[in-house]
């Protein structure tokens, strides 16, 4: 299992993917055939990465626009990065991530003034991200899952269903787990900042694993010891070096020489032994050449480095300039961008499965999103409780619990800032490393976010508040109420999820929402008389979540109500006349076609933020 890893400082390694050929230095299956075609070994081989007269520059950014000199932080570099482990070092502030992420395909292309990558002669491009893995300097997990669970997350995402049923991705992640030496904290959460969590060196080699599910050809690591102590340093770059070392080829021919082969090399085959179980023997450096005395690992070296010295290797290379063009030509007319490796439909599976289980295993936010609710609910209730019919208290009453309600609905809801906040960091990876689509994070985030912070503590205060107030008896008055302060709430949460799309601090997230909030609440009709209003500022209530939100409680309320003053029976409907208010069937549910409105235009607006969002590094 070859890979193109990148350690030490920054790394960059291309080597095969997987067992490939006749015997290899990586462990074999004993039934494995010994003998592969030509072709098939030139596809199976690791990609070789050049870079030529790379000059990238930077210019500084002011309010969105360009200003400033251009600075190069990349003056004409090149070089090459053969299959095995490379690595990039320097001094701090050398460009040595610009340079990786350059070669990854991860830097905004603008800031390329010349030069070009070839990945097997091929030119880079945002594609590469895709099918190569990138493992970033700060280890990107969820925090609140296990160390497993996170490795079956990306297995479960990455790896085709048609390729891989769910119980190869279960052996890989297994295997993985094994080969990283991740058994002990296999069912340990990674932890977060309210949560114990596994050591730096496990988190570290569990983002390694996150990119390894894949079998990558091209692995990049930023940084990949940074942080460590010398012993978690040590393994890692130990767990990289035996990555890249594996998929060395010690024999590629005929089978019936293979044996007449290794024994030239010192290697005798006992009586009566399996030659499959011999070859096995000698690749695993179980067996001994009477030739050499060697360790394991300097036998592994010795067999690749024998064999790549032999007739055998140059008649394979010969053989493959040969199919060389003709593979080349037939990739070509085949070539096609890179796409996710799982349907939409899957990935909303297993995404939203994540999201509610880290909401599970993270319930503060819900616990005190309900608690919230129920708390106004009762406060709103004891305040206004079992309001009277007699004029003028039943008017005023009404007027101010109505607006308390809508209030609380609007602001009770910032907690939806923090969303697209908090995970901010993960989606850029996930998503930029074909995870899944960004449709995909964020109806699931809204989907997990809605139903246990929103939908479910409304209808409990709506309940609560509802008939302690004693409003309408009536079952459908309250249905309507019910859906009134629902449409309020989500659309204050629609308001907060655009902010939060938008802005990457909470401080800029805040301020966001907290001004468009003032204005509809100026503009909502119960703190100024909209008929008096200055004619070029009145078009604001169009756009005012509490008019829609007291207009439509009104209506509710008031149509087919009587009220007493004395002895004069007043009905509801006078107070909306004189308010302008349209308590028409249609007048109630315009409300409510407004209001999803704005819930629909918002959420549209959230999600080209998130797909805004800078990518490059």
């Amino acid at each position: 299992m070859g890979k193109n890893l990148t350690g030490l400082q920054r790394t960059l390694t291309s080597s095969p993917s997987n067992t490939f050929v006749v015997l290899t230095v990586s462990q074999m299956s004993k039934r494995e055939q010994i003998v592969c075609s030509v072709e098939e070994y030139f596809q199976e081989l690791g990609p070789t990465v050049t870079f030529s007269n790379l000059h990238y520059c930077v210019q500084e950014k002011r309010l969105c626009c360009k200003r400033g000199p251009e600075k190069y932080i990349l003056k004409d570099v090149s070089g090459i990065m053969r299959p095995g482990m490379n690595a990039i070092m320097g001094a701090t502030g050398s460009g040595k991530t610009s340079l990786l992420d350059v070669i990854a395909g991860r830097k905004d292309p603008a800031g390329l003034q010349q030069g070009k990558v070839l990945v097997d002669g091929k030119v880079v491009t945002s594609d590469l991200r895709l099918s190569s893995a990138y493992v970033v300097q700060d280890d990107i997990l969820m925090g609140t899952l296990t160390v497993k669970e996170n490795l079956q997350f990306s297995a479960n995402l990455r790896l085709k269903p048609q390729h891989h049923s769910s119980t190869d991705k279960k052996s890989r992640v297994d295997a993985i787990i094994q080969e990283l030496g991740l058994t002990d904290c296999a069912d340990t959460k990674i932890g977060t900042e309210f949560l114990r969590g596994v050591s730096g060196g496990e988190r570290k080699r569990c983002s390694i694993g996150m990119e390894l599910v894949t079998s990558p050809s091209l692995l990049f690591l930023d940084e990949p010891t940074t942080g460590l102590d010398s012993n978690s340093a040590n393994c890692i770059i130990s767990v990289l070096h035996r990555l890249s070392r594996k998929g060395e080829v010690v024999y590629a021919g005929a089978a019936d020489h293979a044996l007449e082969y290794f024994t030239d090399l010192g290697y005798q085959i006992e009586s009566f032994n399996n030659p499959a179980d011999f070859f096995m023997d000698i690749t695993n450096g179980e067996a001994v050449s009477t030739l050499e005395s060697l360790t394991a690992v300097e036998c592994k070296d010795t067999l690749a480095m024998k064999y790549s010295q032999s007739q055998l290797c140059r008649n394979v290379l010969e053989e493959l300039d040969h199919v060389n063009q003709s593979v080349a030509e037939r990739a070509k007319s085949q070539d096609k961008g890179a796409d996710f490796a799982t349907s939409f439909l899957y990935q909303m599976h297993v995404v939203c499965g994540r999201t509610v289980l880290n909401t599970l295993r993270n319930p503060q936010t819900s616990y005190a999103q309900l608690a919230l609710n129920i708390f106004f609910a009762i406060l709103v209730g004891l305040i206004y409780y079992q309001m009277p019919l007699t004029l003028p208290e039943a008017l005023q009453n009404r007027n101010g619990a109505f607006f308390f309600l809508i209030l609380n609905m609007v602001f009770g809801n910032l907690s939806a800032v923090e969303l697209f906040i908090n995970e901010r960091a993960i989606f850029i990876h996930e998503n930029s490393s074909g995870y899944y689509r960004t449709s995909v994070y964020f109806l699931s985030k809204v989907f997990a976010d809605l139903i246990p912070n929103r939908i479910f503590p409304i209808f409990a205060f709506s309940i609560i508040a509802y008939y302690m107030m004693g409003l309408k008896p009536a079952f459908e008055a309250f249905m309507c109420f019910a859906l009134t302060m629902c449409l309020v709430s989500l659309a204050g949460v629609s308001l907060a999820f655009l902010a939060s799309a938008s802005a990457s601090s909470f401080g800029m997230a805040n301020i966001l929402i907290a001004l468009p909030f003032v204005f509809m609440m100026v503009f909502g009709g119960f703190l100024v008389n909209l008929n008096t209003m200055l004619s070029w500022l009145s078009w604001l209530k169009w756009i005012s979540i509490f008019r829609y939100g007291l207009n439509a409680a009104f209506i509710n309320e008031m149509t087919g109500q009587i009220f007493y003053s004395n002895t004069t029976m007043i009905p509801g409907e006078l107070f909306l006349i004189s308010q302008d208010i349209d308590y028409s069937v249609w007048g109630f549910w315009q409300n409510q076609v407004a209001l999803l409105g704005i819930i629909l235009v918002c959420m549209f607006l959230a999600y080209v933020q998130l797909r805004r969002i800078n990518r490059w590094k």
